[in-house]
This record gives C-alpha cells, structure tokens and sequence, in this order.
C-alpha cells in the first residue's frame, strides 16, 4: 500500500500556524494516509436534478438519498461530498463518515444554449465550521465548482478564491471542481483547455482541482492528461468519473489516470451510486483499492465481483 508521513505533507502558507497541525491530520485522513483522494461525490441531487436516481437502468436503491450515506458508511472512502442540507437531514444516523460540504451548486434546467453557467455560492465556510461544531459531524474540507470561460467566471472565481482562504484559516481541506463551460468554450474536453483549468486551480490555492478527463482525436487520454497534472504544480489533480461506464472499463482507466497520467486520485458519483447498495459498495471499494490501495486492475475487478 502506498502511503505517506504527516512530514510529508506541505502545508500552505496561507494555513496559521496555530492550524498546521489541524491541517495536516486532515489531509492524511482524507487522503487516508496517501496522499491521493478518494472523493465519493453525491452532489448530484441538485446538478443533475433526478436524471441519475430513478428511470431505465437505475436501481430503486438509488431513488431513495439515504442510499448515499449508506454506501458512504459501508464501503471504504476518503471522503463524501454533498450538500450541507442532507447532512443535515442525515448525518445523525452517519457520524461515522467523513464528510465534504460542497458550498456551490446549481441544476441543469438552464442549457448553455440559453445562458452561460453561474453556480452561486450557498454557504460561507464560517457557516460550514459552526455546522461543524454543533452537528458534531467529522467535517473535513469544502468544495466549490468553476465554470471556466463562462461569462460569469470572474464571480465565481473571486469566491473560489475566498472559500479556499477561509478554509485554510480553519486547517480543512478545499476540493475545486473546474469544469471550461460556456458559450466561449468550443471543446470542454480539449486537453489543453484542462490544463489551463488545472493551472487556475493551482494559482487559487487549492489542494485538490476535479476535472474532467480529456479527449483528443488520435491521441490517448492518459497520455494527454499529463499536461494537466503537471500545469497544476502542488495541487493535486483528480479526475471526474462521468456518466456510468461498464466497471471492467471504469477501474481499467481510473487506474491509467493515476499510473500513467500522475493523478492523485478520482472522484466518483454515478459509477457507484447508480447500483443497487451491495453492488455499489464494492465498486466503491474496487476503486478505493486502486487509488488507495494500490491495487491492480485486476485485483480491483475481482474485488467488485466478490460475493
């Protein structure tokens, strides 16, 4: 297994002295001692409305919110990212599940056909901490998403920017997601584009930036995914995991991005949740033991068809 020493973790100058310590027992819990993150995200309610969690193809398991937090209990994970809304209606049942408060979120209804992207802050992190407090909830960091190229980034942008100083100021963890989007943006997937998305990610300070994985005709997707990682310098780069994939596929280039392209780790929704609860729970450990574990491709298919 992989792993790292709290001395080896650099801790931001922007993080107060009184901090460090706090900073730094965070990161290794949510990178459980690593390093790399494993970000299981249920952040969709909102994002993607009830497109992921009822109709053809989609569990009954899945319609139910409360299937997030039992998967987020059950299997192994670094963290879960939701809303501070459903922690709030069911973390008294899950205090045992390290959470992620994303801070930002909007819904799908309006295209970029219509409109460029703004997704609008919901919470300070100062509101976050007091949660924290008086939820008693093991809070461990933030997460904001960016879109890129929208006419509305320079907002968005300016509040990025404050979550990831304020929650330094508290020793939590900040997880940007950052996704070129808009009317200006012609390949969302353009691997140079990503890049740069990465490299603003590095210049706000984040500790971990989630983007997509890029696509370019002729070209494979590990390989062009390095200039991203390597744009972002100390920030570490996770990889969305996109619309649900076959799992054999799924764990077979969740590993390339991390041992090919330089990726510290993943953040996955839909490959996991889209399942009924025991099968979700071991895809969710299948990709914790490739970017945790260290485990091999074929190590974490047999561990996501265990009985």
């Amino acid at each position: 297994m992989f792993s790292i020493n709290k001395e080896d973790v650099i801790v931001p100058l922007d993080v107060p002295k009184a901090m460090r310590e706090t900073y730094v027992n965070n990161y290794m819990e949510i990178t459980r001692g690593t390093g790399r993150l494993m970000l299981f995200a249920g952040d969709q309610k909102v994002e993607h409305l009830n497109d992921d969690f009822y109709g053809e193809g989609v569990p009954e398991d899945d319609a139910d919110p409360e299937h997030l937090f039992r998967i987020a209990s059950q299997a192994k994970i670094g963290v879960f990212a939701t809303q501070l809304g459903l922690m709030a209606r069911y973390g008294m049942d899950y205090r045992d599940v390290p959470y992620l408060v994303k801070v930002n979120s909007k819904t799908n209804i309006v295209e970029t056909a219509q409109a460029d992207p703004f997704s609008n802050l919901w919470y300070d992190v100062e509101q976050v901490v007091e949660f924290k407090e008086n939820s008693g909830l093991n809070i461990l960091g933030v997460g904001y998403t960016i879109y890129l190229g929208s006419e509305f980034e320079a907002e968005m942008l300016v509040q990025a920017a404050q979550i990831i100083y304020d929650a330094h100021q508290h020793g939590m963890m900040s997880v940007l997601w950052i996704y070129p989007r808009g009317t200006a943006v012609k390949d969302e997937k353009d691997p140079h584009l990503i890049a740069g998305a990465t490299g603003v990610g590095a210049c706000l300070g984040t500790d971990f930036v989630k983007v997509n994985y890029p696509k370019k005709e002729g070209a494979k997707s590990a390989e062009i995914f390095k200039e991203a990682v390597k744009a972002a310098g100390r920030s570490k780069v996770v990889c969305a995991g996109g619309t649900s994939d076959e799992a054999d596929a799924f764990l077979k280039k969740l590993y390339d991005q991390i041992h090919i392209s330089g990726a510290q780790g993943n953040a996955t929704g839909r490959n996991i949740h889209q399942r009924p609860l025991e099968e979700a729970v071991r895809m969710c450990n299948a990709v914790y033991a490739i970017t945790i574990e260290d485990a091999s491709v074929e190590e974490a298919i047999k561990i996501n068809k265990s009985k």
